[in-house]
């Protein structure tokens, strides 16, 4: 730390990545979701489906596109607040709004039938299982962050456009993948109970609260940017990060229903009834 600022300004051919790069996956994410909404409003109205999902879902694009085009893009280039700001936009912001969206139940409404018993079918497969467990997820979204920035792998991802894209990818599914285990409305047939993955968040924020605090120290970063940048990004990681954190935990809440019990379980629970002894 305290070093100048790392030279990964690069703009990719007269700014085309800033602009141009970004915005055509984003616009055709958003207009590919939209038709499929209502595909599946004309295939069967009487399910219906929430406007709140779908403004959900845009937004999260409208977040992306906010972290990938100017004025962020050019920022992160150049300082690592701007940075860090594409980090927790990237990687839980957008990937929180995206999830709510439901993009995947969506897929399996407007799917032919045979094609959304193969995707369930790969929903329900063991490797898909193991990826969705609370730990893995907060491995590969939060755990990378100490690879990240207590090693030499800051340095040289920033330094290479294509390893720098590689980034933001990483940062986005593993985003989704932490925010779909822990309140995602989609199925996951693995997908513990909500005491469990209320755990798994709060072990997230303290280890957000951990890799921040160490970054604001300057213990043990390799992060060669000015120290007022590096503890910028850190306040960024910290606030931002609670902020986002706090906003999944209020999504686990308002989407968690609790399991009705059928009569004939409440009866089977119930004590058995003494009968009277006459006097």
């Amino acid at each position: 730390m305290g070093h100048p600022a790392s030279g990964h300004g690069h703009t990719g051919g007269g700014g085309l990545p800033e602009t141009l790069l970004p915005l055509l996956p984003l616009l055709a994410a958003a207009v590919f979701y939209a038709l499929l909404a209502r595909r599946a409003r004309r295939r069967n109205p009487a399910l219906g489906r929430s406007p709140w999902r779908t403004a959900s879902f845009l937004s999260g694009v409208v977040l992306l596109g906010v972290a990938l085009l100017p004025p962020v893009a050019p920022f992160a280039h150049e300082d690592f607040r701007g940075h860090m700001l594409q980090h927790v936009l990237i990687g839980m912001y957008a990937p929180l709004a995206l999830v709510l969206g439901a993009p995947v139940t969506l897929l399996l409404r407007t799917l032919p039938a045979a094609r959304g018993r193969r995707l369930s079918a790969v929903l329900r497969s063991a490797p898909v299982g193991a990826l969705t467990r609370p730990w893995v997820a907060l491995a590969l979204s939060t755990g990378s962050l100490v690879p990240l920035y207590f090693t030499p792998l800051y340095g040289v991802i920033t330094g290479d456009p294509v390893a720098h894209w590689l980034l933001h990818a990483h940062f986005l599914l593993s985003g989704c993948l932490f925010a779909h285990v822990v309140a995602g409305p989609d199925p996951s047939p693995s997908r513990p109970d909500v005491r469990v993955r209320l755990v798994w968040l709060g072990v997230a924020i303290a280890a957000h609260a951990v890799v921040s605090q160490l970054l604001y120290g300057g213990f043990g970063t390799h992060v060669h940017a000015p120290v007022e940048q590096v503890r910028g990004g850190a306040e960024i990681m910290y606030y931002g990060g609670d902020i986002a954190e706090l906003l999944l935990a209020a999504a686990l809440v308002t989407t968690w229903r609790p399991v009705r019990r059928r009569p004939a379980d409440r009866e089977a629970a119930a004590p058995p009834v003494r009968p009277a002894v006459s006097s």
